[in-house]
């Protein structure tokens, strides 16, 4: 038996009596909240499963693998956590919130509660007001959006599956002879 046929048959149960809100509670109650495999180390969890969703949406797992199947996601929240400067964190973090809080009010819900489709609706609406405005103030601080599309295609093709399967990846060009004489290379160079 489905949700949908349980919610039918109680509601006959109990005489129809059951109003909408608490059918929409039911509802939602069996929506799981999506998780992370990861620990994040300067991020919230919440801001972590925002940022997973975010670079999967970047770059989704095709024949090839995701972003968060390269572990991308925890890349960024290193690269947060180690290197950037406070002042660069703090903006990441601003913009985070910006970026979700934007998603709710046109959504009406979070990013990480968002379908699919809304998601990937919303960052490209995002990037592209972020584009526009980088190209129309080339000084300004990077946006959020940005910041993190970097850091995602950073990650990704700095891992072994990125460099290995995605990119062109030829470790040494050409065959390595070590050790071998004149005679087999055909001809001298200068000296």
């Amino acid at each position: 038996m489905d949700r949908r046929e349980a919610i039918r048959r109680t509601a006959m149960l109990m005489g129809g009596a059951i109003s909408a809100p608490a059918i929409l509670g039911i509802l939602n109650g069996c929506t799981a909240k999506p998780t992370i495999d990861w620990k994040p180390l300067f991020l919230t969890e919440d801001q972590g499963i925002l940022i997973t969703q975010l670079a999967e949406i970047i770059i989704p797992k095709t024949d090839t693998p995701g972003a968060k199947d390269v572990g991308v996601p925890a890349f960024i929240d290193l690269m947060l956590k180690d290197v950037y400067p406070q002042e660069d964190k703090d903006r990441f973090i601003q913009g985070l919130q910006a970026f979700d809080d934007d998603a709710e009010k046109k959504y009406g819900d979070s990013f990480i509660a968002l379908s699919l489709e809304k998601q990937v609706e919303h960052v490209k609406e995002i990037q592209g007001a972020a584009i526009r405005d980088q190209a129309e103030n080339k000084d300004s601080p990077k946006p959020f959006i940005l910041m993190v599309k970097e850091l995602t295609l950073l990650g990704f093709f700095t891992s072994e599956p990125g460099a290995t399967q995605v990119l062109q990846y030829d470790p040494v060009p050409g065959d390595y002879k070590g050790c071998i004489s004149l005679e087999e290379v055909g001809k001298t160079w200068a000296t």
